[in-house]
C-alpha cells in the first residue's frame, strides 16, 4: 500500500549543536510544545488524528510515558501509540509504523513526531547482585552508544573508517564531499532562508524549562561552523590509524520535527494547510543491514530494497537525501550506484545541520519534498544508516 503526506502538514525546529541552546529542555515535553504551535498555525486540530507514534532514542524524565504523554501535552488525549526507536533511522521507521497501523488497523490519520536531545545525555546504572560486592554497570548512554557497538566491539567512526580502507576513499575525498555539502547548505540559507522557511519558524522562540517564557530566540539553525579546506587540511583523523577526521562528520544536536500521514490523497488533499499545493505519495519504506562493523554501506541495502518494492531504478529518482553521519557514507553510496555524490543534498543534510538522531530523518524527508516541489514534482530517495550496521530508506513521489 501507498500512504500520503498532506503538502505543508510537517515542520521542524532548527537543530542546536549539543550543549546550546536546547540543552536545558526536556525533549519529550518541547517537541509537543512546538507541535501544539505548528498544529495551530497550519489550522489543523487534534481531533483530526486517530493514530500518533513519538520517535527517541535518548531517554528523558519518565520518558517510559513516551507517546501517551506527548499526545496528551498537545491535547490529543483520545490517543494512544507507540514509542519507536530505531536509533538513527526512527524518523524512517516512524514513517513504516503509520503505513503498517493503515494496513492493518485501518487507521485515516497520523501524526508522527520525534524529539531528541543529546545534550547532557542521562547516565544509568544497572545493578549487578551477582557481582563481586554487589558492583553494577554504569553507562552514558549518549557517548557510549557513539563508541561501544556491544557486538561489533568499535565506535561508530571505526564503521566509517572501515567502509573508507573497503571502498578507498580518502580523507581529501571525505573533505571535498563536506566542503561541498556546505555549500549546499548556503543556498538553503540564501534570500533569508527561503528555502527553510517553507518547513521552519522565520524566528524561533527558544522557551525557558518551564515552557513559560521565551528566553532567546534562533534564526536557524546553531553551532554550525563556516568550512574551511585550510582548516580541513590541518585536521588529523580521529582514531590511530583512520582518514575520517572531524570535519567528514556530523555533530551531535538537539531539537525536533513532524510530519502528518493519511491514508487517502482525498484525506490529505483536505488537511493540506496550502489548499494549491501537489500530492505527497509515500511509495515505499524498506530496511538494510550491511556486514559488521561496516555502518555507512548500509543505506545501500536498505536504497535497492526500496526500489525494488517502488519498482524504480536508480534512474527514476529526482531528489536524493541521505542521512550522512559521515563523508564516507555518501561516497560510499554515490560509487555503489555509480551516481555523482555532487547531486545529492540539496539545500543540506545532518552531515552540515547536525544529527539529534530521532529527528534527523523527519526533516531530511520534509527538506526532499520542498525540493521535489520546487522542481515542479518527481520521485525522491531519502536513504540513511543507523546503528548496528543497520538503515532505512523511503521512496515518495511529489505531483
Amino acid at each position: 500500500m501507498t500512504a500520503f503526506i498532506p503538502y505543508g502538514a510537517y515542520w521542524s525546529t532548527p537543530f542546536a549543536r549539543w550543549q546550546g541552546s536546547f540543552a536545558h529542555l526536556h525533549s519529550i515535553e518541547f517537541a509537543a510544545h512546538v507541535a501544539k504551535s505548528a498544529l495551530a498555525e497550519r489550522d489543523l486540530s487534534v481531533e483530526d488524528f486517530d493514530f500518533a507514534a513519538y520517535g527517541m532514542t535518548v531517554p528523558q524524565y519518565r520518558s517510559f510515558y513516551g507517546t501517551p504523554w506527548f499526545t496528551a501535552m498537545i491535547g490529543a488525549e483520545h490517543l494512544a501509540g507507540p514509542t519507536v526507536n530505531q536509533a538513527c533511522a526512527t524518523g524512517a521507521r516512524l514513517v513504516a509504523t503509520a503505513m503498517g497501523e493503515m494496513a492493518t488497523s485501518g487507521v485515516q490519520t497520523a501524526l508522527i513526531a520525534s524529539g531528541d536531545r543529546t545534550s547532557n545525555g542521562p547516565h544509568a546504572y544497572y545493578p549487578a547482585p551477582d557481582a563481586p560486592g554487589g558492583t553494577g554497570l554504569g553507562e552514558n548512554i549518549v557517548l557510549e552508544s557513539f563508541n561501544k557497538d556491544p557486538f561489533a566491539k568499535c565506535a561508530m567512526v571505526d564503521t566509517a573508517d572501515n567502509v573508507a580502507r573497503k571502498v578507498g576513499i580518502s580523507t581529501e575525498e571525505q573533505h571535498e564531499v563536506a566542503a561541498f555539502r556546505s555549500e549546499q547548505y548556503a543556498a538553503a540559507l540564501a534570500d533569508d532562508r527561503a528555502f527553510q522557511k517553507r518547513y521552519m519558524a522565520a524566528e524561533f522562540e527558544v522557551p525557558d524549562g518551564r515552557f513559560r517564557k521565551t528566553v532567546k530566540t534562533l534564526t536557524g539553525d546553531e553551532g554550525i561552523y563556516p568550512s574551511s579546506p585550510e582548516k580541513m587540511a590541518a585536521l588529523k583523523p580521529v582514531m590511530p590509524e583512520g582518514s575520517v577526521t572531524f570535519a567528514g562528520q556530523t555533530h551531535p544536536a538537539d531539537g525536533s520535527a513532524a510530519i502528518v500521514m493519511c491514508a487517502t490523497e482525498d484525506r490529505a488533499r483536505a488537511l493540506s494547510p496550502r489548499k494549491d499545493g501537489p500530492v505527497v505519495e509515500v511509495l515505499a519504506v524498506a530496511q538494510g543491514r550491511d556486514e559488521i562493523a561496516h555502518m555507512p554501506a548500509a543505506p545501500i541495502r536498505a536504497a535497492n530494497r526500496a526500489l525494488e518494492l517502488a519498482g524504480l531504478g536508480i534512474g527514476d529518482i529526482d531528489v536524493l537525501k541521505s542521512h550522512n553521519p559521515f563523508a564516507v557514507n555518501d561516497i560510499a553510496f554515490a560509487r555503489a550506484f555509480d551516481i555523482d555524490w555532487k547531486t545529492m543534498n540539496n539545500y543540506g543534510s545532518s552531515l552540515v545541520w547536525g544529527h539529534p538522531q530521532g529527528p534527523t530523518g523527519l526533516r531530511a524527508i520534509i527538506e526532499m519534498i520542498e525540493e521535489l516541489q520546487i522542481r515542479g514534482g518527481g520521485t525522491g530517495l531519502f536513504q540513511g544508516c543507523a546503528a548496528g550496521d543497520s538503515a532505512m530508506a523511503v521512496i515518495l513521489r511529489v505531483r
